[in-house]
């Protein structure tokens, strides 16, 4: 059974496929979540989101910002159910590719070096 997204002052509330409702700026895929992200945790504004998604306006912004305002507690808590589902992952998959390098295959000498050469033209 599909349940129809209805749309309010331009952010849009669709279910995902486990059946949580999760809203978007409406006819977009862009989630109120990440907008949340962007602005509260990365410290972006209007603006400069915009510029790293230009096609959305600074108006749809401005719209996703006020629907978090009025629903932090929603927002916040759909923001910590991903990272505790990604952290699930995470534990059942292990490291990926890069966490595996990262994590003690290169010491920090090692790639003091390693970049130290680069920059001197070396391979």
């Amino acid at each position: 059974m599909s349940i129809q997204p209805t749309v309010c002052n331009g952010i849009e509330t669709r279910t995902n496929r486990s059946g949580q409702a999760r809203t978007f700026i409406a006819g977009t895929r862009v989630r109120v979540l990440d907008i949340y992200a962007m602005a509260e945790l990365q410290g972006q504004t209007p603006d400069q989101i915009v510029d790293a998604r230009p096609h959305l306006s600074l108006a749809q912004v401005h719209a996703a910002l006020a629907y978090y305002f009025s629903n932090r507690d929603e927002i916040v808590r759909q923001f910590r159910e991903e990272g505790e589902l990604a952290e699930t992952f995470r534990r059942l998959t292990g490291p990926g590719p890069l966490a595996a390098k990262l994590t003690g295959r290169v010491s920090p000498s090692d790639l003091v070096s390693i970049l130290t050469s680069r920059q001197m033209g070396g391979s």
